[in-house]
């Protein structure tokens, strides 16, 4: 009881969780998404597999539950429902078999309308349920079928299904459910409801049948047909009688398919009534509807029912059913339609039916159609015929005779279609006897010819619906007809056998060899098996082939063992079983030999099996045979087939050569030599007739022979060769009788290569003798003909072809011959100058023979034999030869293969042919040899020709490499020029020539570790390493070639020996030039790599590679060679910055592009700028900056001339500094720049070029021309311009250019005032650098050269007239420096020093009093200076300084500069006068207030020289003279307009005037209108003088020291800018006081001139007019007053 209650718990445990699991699934059954849907379903079928009953009722539960649930679920639902009844039928109870049915029906009919896939799919429920409870399913649906009301459609249906589904269970029903289904017909007036009614009828009609068929299995066998005859026969009338009528289609087919099999039911009577009208009814159908099978499945049953009641009206019939049927067995069938197929089978049937009732008739309907020509007419009737034979034999059998007799034009037709249906008659025929009888043979024929169809044609014929009829062609049909009929039907052996063996040797079956076979093989062994005697064929018949034709057809088809499906095999086989037939003895030799030849043909396949090794297997086979067999007779016989069968194969060139070959092999075997000669001698008469390829085939037959009968061969073609079948008649009266010229070449081709071949299968011991003497001479006589004496070499493409491809073969037999060591060619010489003649005279751009090929496969064997070609002979043959291919075009993509083919053999002898020369000089000089040949080619524009080139470079080097045999180490001398030649094809722009580059590399590579010593076997990590990269070099992308080529140069850096590198890189360097920019670019990124990896050990190279780099830019201007040079020049100067400056500071001047830029390539490396500008700063300085020389002894000073080193240096300084990454270096050394380039530019003033001013290049190239602009200064000005540009002052080029300051410093002239010019730009633009450019101007104050202190000091007095001097407190260092320069022996420096310290009046005026006394004990020094100009400078300071230093430091020095001022009034010198004048003026204004009586003196005795020198010629001494002695405010003038209104500014209390000089009015005298001499002329002199102070004599004669520079530059009037500086007494007019100079200041106190002074005598004097001095606005005027006389 616990086991059972355990059991009851754990089982509504499991219909628990199959109820919810359900639920879950139903639920989900109505989701939107039909692929979820379609799931859902699924898994309610796998859960009802498992539990079937509780999902069924899960289902019924579920869908009473949801009365609203939609159709389409409900669908679903039953549909799983019935999936899950139909798998477990057997296994329901009634309880749910009654559920399920309950549910079906009501869902079936709880709609009137039809919803058809919901209806069904529950009466697919009841139908399912009824296979097993037929009764349960009856009960609820005959409950719905009640007498009077038409029932619900699927009822009907339901019913229908079910009497199909349930046959034993529905026909106990069937007598009420006809009885109450009978009157509902005439109640059924809808169309829907009389079909399904129709379907009801012939579902029930056919399972009665099958039930009265079964009886014995049935479940009541009283059953009879009668029972259902009265119902059937009153649904019949109602059906054929009214509904049959109806327009509807689908009725009128539901009618005739109820009709066929209700048809059996009918009582014969009634049927036998009704056929007169029942067929033409249902064959009128014919015509309504396109679709007909289910009229003929309708009409088969009719038929069968009326032939089974032995109807008699049936034959008056038989005419138009006959016709009605044939019409339909001649429609076409489509194989995309199933209804067509079974509508003709069903067709097919009714023949079957007619023709066991009457096969006379149908005989008589049927055979007159095949004489028809429509294809469809035809085709139909031969498939009928075809069904009556296999269906209705035993009626057809007494009809053999007829039938095959009206076969006759069928056989004749060439349609594809009839074909194949004849063919499948034959078939028929042959499986029923009619082949045996008369003209069964004529069937076998047809059968085989179908066989040897071309399948290549069939491939043509399509069927109706376009598609390809192959796979059912008629040579497919026959091929496996033949093989059936042999096979499998016994009585077809004696038939086929031996008949068969007559369709082996016409040329016509030859595409049926195979099926032949075959069928032959079988019906061999058959008969083998029979016994050996009926193997054995009678040969007396003449249409059985002969045993030798049969061996010759075997075995030359075999040659081609794949073609035809494999004859091959087949023929193989035939021959194996054939061997009695054959010959007695070759059974067991055949067995074995054919076994390993049909083993052979399984191992491979046609791709892989090599045809010729295949034809020399069966030419072995043939051999032995003939060995075997031993009989000459029966070798010659065969051998005579063998020549007889020939022309069989014109066709066929492949079988036909081997046939050839097995004619030169059997005669080869025989003895007899008339044979060999006669047969040999015919084969030549029809060489006139053949093509090339066939001469081909004939020569190697004689070739064959010869290995055997060479002495017969060669003499029977001599013989050949002396007949006059070559020779050419002259005369005008033989000229037609003569053979044509194409048939006399085609011999003389012929001929030609059967002495190659001869020579090429000749013995070798007898080869030597004969070649020379009997082989060549007669290949040269045939190939050159003689006309009228004359030798005349034929120009026939395929002639000359011939003989070359004939030397080439006796060439190559003489190479292998055992005494070619020994063996002296004397005819070597001129057979190498006729092959390359044969090799330049083909077109070099295409390739269209294999002359090329053949010739120089004929030079590689002559090259090894003695004796040695001549020097020039060689380079020809190697030049010709590598021009005749490199040269040809590739052939465009696309096109046929076999140019393709012929190119890679040609290039194949071209590597042979190179090789071998290689050989005879292992070295690397004579791989260097030939590698010069292939340079041109190498560097070729042409992509294919640069590919071929490194092609056959990798060729070479790799043959050299495998064969290298070195016995001393010895240096590899070139290895850097080779590997510089291919590296930079690495980047080629073709993917073959890049991986043929790498391999070339790495090929020299192992050779270099051969010859240092490595075994040839060894592998090196890192070279090996090039073979990776050569992989990727596939890929096209620049950076991924970039960076290939990168790691290829580091490999090659890591294995290079360094005496190598340099030339490497020479090499390398060739390839910057290189026209394809990618080979361009690999070759900048090795020789960087290299550079970077192993330039250390460059430094005795540096030049070199300088010299190298600069031609390759004057080769070229591409963008990329530019950009390679400058970066390696970066490179180099990295490691030799020394020895690369010093390289190209010998480039020579002026420096061209290429030199330009390789300057400016140091400049775009920041880490080497600087170093640099250093290393040329010291070239600039170490050397003198010029040289003293004489033009002659006699030549007055010497000239100067411009060393070259600084003068280099200081344009390649320019070309650095002027490219723009130069900046940050010149900021930095911008100090030391600024002073050198300023410096340099003051030693080149007026320096010359020197004589020779280029250095000459590597090589001697002359110098060029230096161009006119290009001099010593110029050069150090537009470097100093490009370093202040680079160095951030712009401002200061910019300003010396519009102030005229560059032209300025250029001229020896205007070069201080150039100076001074910069020096203001400087402090305006550039003031922050001043101060270290300052310190090193200060270091350059002791130079030995003058200019270069004048300079120095010029720029540095210039500074003190600005305000940078105080701003950057460099006003102590500067003063004191300059005050240092008072001793300098110079006087243009001391001169400058004194303007320098008299600047500090413009830029530091308040410090001026601070340093009074340091300026002015300078100032005084300089008045004592030897030198003019130097006192001149001296005394304009003065003037300048007067007015801000303090009194008392003036004092103490007045006497003495009045002193010393006084002797330069009457200088020569216009400057020196206005100078002193102006200065004595300045002194007079320092000592007004109180001054010392000798001071007074002085003034007293100056009055005069100034009132005199008012008359000067010089205006601007007239000018100061009149500023500084009239105008004070005792001389007043007539006006504020007239006379001089400046006066001269000598205080009056300096004179003492005697008594009677004062004119009336108390006054002084006015001054006349001409001037103030003659108003002068009434005051006695000594009234104008002091009484105490004389005139000291003056030091020295101003001027008298002046040296010849200065001197000249006083001779004229230099040029001056609106803002230089004015040299105190230079000016002109009367500007020359108003330059603001440093009494400017002071004198703006003083009054103007527009207002007068007080009067201090008895009234003014007038003014000169001349002197009026209109100076700048504000100037202070000055006036001499008038004072009494003293006592």
């Amino acid at each position: 009881m616990h086991v059972g209650r355990l059991e009851a718990e754990a089982t509504a445990m499991t219909e628990s969780y199959v109820q919810r699991l359900s639920a879950i699934l139903l639920d989900a059954i109505s989701d939107k998404d039909p692929l979820v849907q379609e799931q859902v379903s699924g898994a309610l079928c796998a859960l009802g597999e498992s539990q079937p009953e509780e999902a069924l009722r899960a289902c019924e539960q579920y869908m009473r539950q949801q009365e609203k649930l939609a159709r389409p679920h409900r669908t679903a639902i039953l549909r799983a429902m019935e999936k899950v009844v139909s798998s477990h039928t057997g296994e329901l109870d009634k309880a749910a078999a009654r559920a399920a049915v309950l549910l079906a029906s009501r869902e079936m009919t709880k709609a009137k309308e039809l919803v058809c896939d919901w209806q069904q799919a529950a009466s697919s429920v009841l139908v399912a349920v009824g296979k097993q409870h037929i009764g349960l399913v009856m009960e609820e649906v005959l409950s719905k079928f009640q007498p009077g009301a038409l029932p619900h459609h699927f009822v009907v249906q339901t019913l229908a299904d079910l009497a199909v589904a349930n046959v034993f269970g529905t026909v106990p029903f069937l007598t009420s459910i006809l009885s109450t289904m009978l009157p509902m017909l005439g109640a059924a007036k809808h169309d829907t409801t009389r079909v399904v009614l129709c379907y009801a009828l012939q579902h029930f009609s056919e399972s009665i049948l099958e039930y009265l068929a079964n009886l014995d299995q049935a479940p009541d066998p009283t059953v009879r047909k009668d029972t259902f005859a009265a119902d059937i026969s009153g649904a019949y009338d109602v059906l054929f009688h009214h509904w049959l009528q109806s327009r509807e289609a689908k009725l009128r087919l539901a009618v005739v398919e109820a009709l066929g099999p209700m048809s059996h039911l009918l009582p014969g009577e009634k049927l036998e009534e009704q056929l007169p009208r029942l067929l033409p009814g249902v064959l009128a159908l014919y015509k309504k509807h396109a679709e007909t099978f289910h009229v003929s499945k309708s009409l088969s049953q009719i038929l069968d029912a009326a032939v089974s009641m032995g109807s008699r009206t049936l034959e008056v019939q038989l005419d138009s059913l006959l016709a009605a049927l044939h019409s339909q067995i001649c429609v076409p069938v489509e194989s995309s339609s199933p209804l067509g197929t079974s509508n003709q089978k069903a067709v097919l049937r009714c023949f079957t039916v007619l023709a066991c009732c009457s096969p006379d008739h149908l005989l008589a309907f049927l055979l007159p159609k095949l004489d028809a020509s429509g294809e469809r007419t035809r085709v139909g009737t031969l498939q009928a015929v075809r069904h009556i034979i296999n269906s209705a034999a035993a009626q057809m059998g007494v009809k053999k005779a007829f039938i095959l007799s009206s076969m006759r034009l069928p056989l004749l037709d060439p349609n594809s279609k009839v074909k194949r249906a004849v063919v499948q008659v034959i078939s028929a025929m042959a499986h029923h006897g009619y082949l045996e009888q008369p003209g069964g043979e004529a069937m076998i024929e047809y059968i085989v010819q179908q066989c040897a169809l071309p399948p290549e044609t069939e491939s043509q014929q399509l069927g109706p619906d376009g598609e390809d009829l192959v796979a059912d062609s008629v040579r497919a049909v026959s091929v496996s007809t033949l093989y059936l009929v042999s096979t499998t039907v016994d009585r077809m052996s004696d038939v086929l056998w031996p008949y068969l063996l007559e369709f082996l040797t016409p040329v016509c079956f030859t595409g049926a060899l195979t099926p032949l076979c075959r069928s032959l093989v079988h019906l061999a062994q058959k008969r083998q098996e029979a016994g050996a005697g009926a193997l054995l064929i009678q040969y007396d018949s003449n249409a059985l082939p002969s045993p030798f034709a049969i061996t010759t057809r075997l075995l030359t088809v075999a040659s081609s063992p794949y073609v035809g499906g494999g004859r091959g095999v087949a023929s193989l086989r035939l021959l194996s079983v054939l061997h009695q037939n054959i010959h007695p003895l070759l059974g067991q030799q055949w067995a074995a030999a054919i076994a390993l030849l049909l083993k052979c043909l399984d191992e491979y396949t046609e791709e892989t099996l090599s045809q010729r090794e295949w034809e020399e297997k069966l030419l072995t086979f043939l051999r032995d045979t003939l060995v075997v067999v031993s009989d000459d007779t029966w070798i010659c016989r065969l051998s005579l087939e063998m020549c007889k069968q020939l022309p069989c194969y014109n066709r066929m060139p492949q079988e036909k050569s081997f046939l050839y070959k097995c004619i030169g092999t059997t005669l080869g075997a025989t003895s007899s030599k008339e044979v060999v000669r006669g047969q040999l001698r015919e084969l030549l008469e029809a060489a006139s007739s053949q093509e090339e390829a066939e001469r081909e085939d004939l020569a190697c037959c004689f070739g064959i022979c010869a290995i055997s009968h060479l002495d017969d061969t060669l003499a029977q073609l001599e013989d050949f060769v002396k007949s006059n079948v070559l020779r050419k008649s002259i005369g005008i009266f033989n000229i037609f009788k003569d053979r044509s010229e194409s048939e006399t070449d085609k011999v003389k081709s012929a001929l030609i290569l059967c002495y190659g071949h001869v020579a090429a299968r000749a013995p070798p011991e007898l080869l030597l003798a004969r070649v020379e003497s009997d082989i060549l001479r007669n290949m040269f006589q045939c190939f050159s003909t003689k006309v009228l004496g004359v030798k005349v070499e034929t120009k026939d493409p395929a002639l000359k072809l011939c003989l070359v491809q004939s030397l080439h073969m006796a060439t190559q037999a003489i190479c292998n011959s055992p005494q070619a060591g020994s063996f002296h060619f004397s005819q070597k010489a001129e057979l190498v100058a006729h092959l390359v003649e044969f090799i330049k005279a083909e077109p070099p751009d295409s390739l269209r023979t294999p002359i090329r090929k053949k010739a120089m496969l004929a030079c590689t064997h002559l090259v090894s034999l003695g004796p040695p070609l001549e020097e020039q002979a060689r380079v020809d043959m190697i030049r010709g030869c590598l021009h005749s291919v490199m040269a040809v075009l590739p052939e465009p993509e696309g096109q046929d293969g076999g140019q393709e083919c012929l190119y890679l053999d040609t290039m194949r002898a071209l590597e042979d042919l190179l090789t071998s020369l290689l050989q005879r000089n292992m070295t690397p000089q004579g791989l260097q040899t030939m590698v010069e040949h292939l340079r041109p080619w190498i560097k070729s524009p042409q992509g294919h020709e640069r590919a071929r080139a490194l092609g056959l470079s990798a060729c070479l080097l790799q043959h050299l490499r495998e064969h290298l045999y070195i016995s001393a180490l010895v240096p590899f001398h070139n290895l850097g020029l080779l590997i510089g030649l291919f590296s930079p094809r690495c980047a080629d722009l073709w993917p073959a020539s890049r991986q043929e580059a790498v391999s070339c590399i790495y090929s020299l590579m192992y050779l270099q570790l051969g010859y240092e010593g490595f075994s040839r076997n060894y592998r090196d990590p890192v070279v090996e390493q090039l073979l990776v990269l050569k992989d990727s070099l596939v890929h096209p992308d620049p950076a991924v070639l970039s960076h290939t080529c990168h790691s290829i140069a580091q490999v090659i850096g890591k294995r290079l020996p360094p005496d190598q590198l340099i030339s490497l890189l020479l090499t390398t360097f060739e390839g910057l030039g290189d026209a394809d920019q990618s080979c361009s670019r690999a070759s900048a990124v090795m020789i960087h790599c290299l550079l970077k990896e192993r330039g250390g050990v460059l430094l005795e190279k540096v030049p070199e590679i300088v010299s190298v780099l600069r031609s390759k830019l004057q080769e070229t201007q591409e963008e990329q060679v530019l950009q390679a040079a400058q970066h390696s020049v970066c490179l180099l100067a990295s490691q030799h910055r020394a020895a690369l400056v010093s390289s190209l500071l010998g480039s020579p001047l002026p420096f061209d592009s290429q030199s330009c830029a390789l300057w400016r390539a140091l400049a775009t490396e920041p880490s080497l700028t600087t170093p640099v500008l250093g290393l040329l700063l010291e070239r600039m300085s170490r050397d003198a900056p010029f040289q003293e020389s004489r033009a002659s002894l006699l030549s007055g000073s010497p000239s100067r001339v411009a060393t070259l080193l600084p003068l280099v240096a200081t344009c390649a300084l320019c070309e650095v500094m002027s490219a723009p990454a130069s900046g940050p270096a010149v900021l930095e050394l911008y100090p030391q720049l600024f002073t050198a380039l300023l410096l340099r530019i003051s030693c080149t003033l007026g320096v010359r070029l020197p004589q020779n001013l280029q250095a000459k290049e590597r090589g001697g190239a002359s110098p060029a021309p230096v161009s006119r602009s290009f001099e010593p200064c110029s050069s150090a000005v537009a470097a100093l311009q490009a370093m202040l540009t680079r160095g951030g002052s712009e401002g200061v080029v910019q300003h010396m250019g519009l102030e005229g300051g560059w032209e300025l410093l250029r001229t020896s002239a205007g070069h201080e005032e150039g100076v001074t010019l910069l020096a203001r730009a400087m402090a305006k633009f550039a003031g922050p650098r001043l101060p270290l450019v300052m310190k090193a101007l200060m270091c350059i104050q002791s130079s030995t050269y003058e200019i270069q202190r004048t300079t120095s000091t010029a720029f540095l007095a210039e500074l003190l007239s600005s305000n940078v001097a105080s701003d950057l407190m460099l006003l102590e260092p500067l003063l004191d420096s300059l005050e240092a320069r008072q001793d300098d022996t110079c006087p243009s420096v001391r001169r400058l020093a004194l303007r320098g310290l008299a600047n500090v009046t413009s830029s530091c005026p308040g410090k001026v009093q601070t340093h009074g006394t340091q300026l002015l004990t300078a100032m005084l020094g300089g008045l004592d200076d030897p030198h003019g100009l130097v006192a001149l400078e001296a005394m304009a300071g003065l003037s300048r300084l007067l007015g801000l230093v303090e009194p008392r430091d003036v004092r103490p020095v007045l006497l003495h500069v009045a002193i010393r001022i006084r002797p330069f009034f009457d200088s020569e010198k216009a400057e020196f006068r206005s100078a002193s004048i102006r200065l004595f003026g300045h002194l007079n204004e320092v000592c007004q207030a109180d001054c010392e009586d000798v001071f007074r003196e002085q003034v007293v005795s100056g009055l005069v020289p100034l009132l005199l020198h008012l008359q000067d010629p010089q205006v601007p001494v007239a000018a100061v003279s009149c500023q500084q002695g009239m105008g004070g405010p005792g001389w007043v003038g007539a006006g504020d307009s007239g006379g001089c209104p400046t006066g001269l500014r000598v205080c009056p209390a300096h004179v003492r005037p005697q008594p009677g000089v004062r004119g009336a009015g108390g006054g002084l005298p006015e001054a006349p209108a001409g001037g103030l001499e003659p108003a002068l002329q009434g005051l006695p002199e000594h009234h104008l003088q002091a009484p105490d102070a004389p005139l000291p004599g003056a030091a020295g004669t101003p001027g008298e020291h002046l040296p010849v520079l200065l001197q000249e530059q006083l001779g004229g009037c230099p040029r001056r800018s609106p803002h230089a500086h004015r040299v105190p007494g230079a000016a002109c007019g009367a500007h020359a006081g108003a330059a603001g100079g440093p009494g400017a200041a002071r004198r703006s106190g003083s009054p103007s001139p527009s207002t007068p002074a007080p009067a201090q005598g008895p009234g003014p004097l007038s003014t000169h007019e001349s002197c009026r001095d209109p100076g700048p606005p504000g100037e202070v005027r000055l006036r001499l007053l008038a004072v009494p006389l003293l006592e």
